[in-house]
């Protein structure tokens, strides 16, 4: 929903305001590229520019109106930029497992420039008046590219060892960590595993982890690093009755086994025992009874959500006025598959407006003077 060339727009505003308004405490704002070469795609908003503060005041000024808090996810796309013509950055020249590009070797300078782009991107959201700065450190992106194995063989200070492989991911925590104030909290989403075999294993993250918490981190979300297909991320969860299956366009659905809410809950759970900082934990929360549960036995501090916001806005007032049920996503990932192409949206609510509108046609409704919608 940003401009081509990562300005805030009225739209993207609006977006983040729909929510404070509907009761969601803390927004976390979608992945802001922190450098031109660690764009992901397009349309996305950027942080790498001071003459992006002003619009990025304009979404914290309409958060704080309803009462909401926001962080800025700061980020850089790495390898997996999906952007023609832009030099992405990486550590090794290994094949992108989602793009198939190869990108050569950063070099130590390089490296050094984008820690501290991701610094002055974290002082410009101070700066823009956001309550915090959460860093994507998963998901195939930069960070996740050095903290793999895989996708890391380096032999320098920069990899080799589990260890070096941390110095990227904790240089980043502290030059964030050194750009805003002292009481400005700092969360970062952390890739716990890989989705190729033999990739960065849990073990390995927990330790990784405990040293991000000693650089500076006040919370971290658990996550996928490395994948292999875009929706690693966000599987799906099937356990939707038949007649929103049938509702929604997806019979294919109908007899399908049902996949378990909170799948990340066991990279939560390896945390919680090592680590003393906040966990927000995220992955196919569906049910108010699994939020709950999760939180009554002090899995995580915070429940997150993405796609059922997109569908639901008002999402958190129902669970707050007692809702029962499942929310109305159906975890289909359509929203995913166009992103960069079209604005967010839930592609499964306009088929049923159109139904809707094909009714009135048949019952007359248009020579009445009902006029369609404009988004059908």
């Amino acid at each position: 929903m940003a401009s081509a060339t990562g300005e805030v727009t009225d739209e993207l505003v609006s977006l983040y305001e729909e929510l404070a308004r509907n009761g969601v405490g803390l927004i976390i704002t979608g992945h802001l590229y922190c450098d031109p070469r660690g764009q992901y795609a397009r349309r996305q908003t950027g942080i790498h520019a001071d003459r992006l503060v002003p619009g990025l005041s304009s979404i914290a000024s309409a958060v704080r109106r309803h009462g909401g808090r926001l962080f800025a996810q700061v980020a850089h796309a790495g390898s997996q930029s999906r952007i023609q013509g832009v030099r992405p950055l990486a550590p090794s020249p290994i094949p992108n497992a989602l793009t198939g590009r190869v990108v050569p070797a950063a070099s130590a300078p390089e490296i050094a420039d984008v820690v501290q782009a991701f610094g002055a991107a974290a002082g410009r959201a101070a700066e823009a008046g956001f309550d915090g700065v959460h860093i994507h450190g998963a998901n195939g992106y930069l960070i996740s590219e050095f903290s793999s194995a895989l996708t890391n063989v380096r032999e320098d200070g920069w990899g080799g060892s589990p260890e070096r492989r941390d110095r990227f991911a904790l240089e980043v925590v502290r030059a964030v960590r050194g750009a805003v104030p002292p009481e400005m909290p700092v969360t970062l989403k952390l890739g716990m595993v890989d989705a190729q075999p033999e990739g960065l294993a849990l073990a390995e993250s927990v330790e990784r982890a405990e040293r991000l918490v000693t650089a500076g981190l006040d919370g971290i979300e658990v996550s996928v690093n490395l994948m292999r297909q875009p929706t690693d991320s966000a599987r799906r969860y099937v356990g939707v009755n038949r007649l929103r299956a049938i509702s929604d366009l997806l019979p294919h659905r109908l007899f399908a086994s049902p996949a378990s809410e909170a799948y990340f809950l066991p990279l939560a759970r390896a945390l919680r025992e090592h680590v003393g900082c906040r966990i927000l934990l995220a992955g196919g929360f569906r049910t108010p009874e699994t939020m709950h549960a999760v939180l009554d036995r002090g899995d995580a501090d915070f429940i997150a959500l993405a796609r059922p916001f997109i569908r639901e806005p008002e999402l958190a007032t129902r669970l707050a006025e007692g809702r029962a049920g499942p929310a109305e996503c159906t975890s289909c990932n359509l929203c995913l598959m166009h992103e960069g192409h079209h604005a967010l949206r839930c592609w499964r609510v306009p088929r049923r407006r159109l139904a809707q509108h094909a009714l009135y046609r048949l019952r007359g409704g248009f020579r009445e003077g009902i006029a369609p919608r404009a988004d059908t």
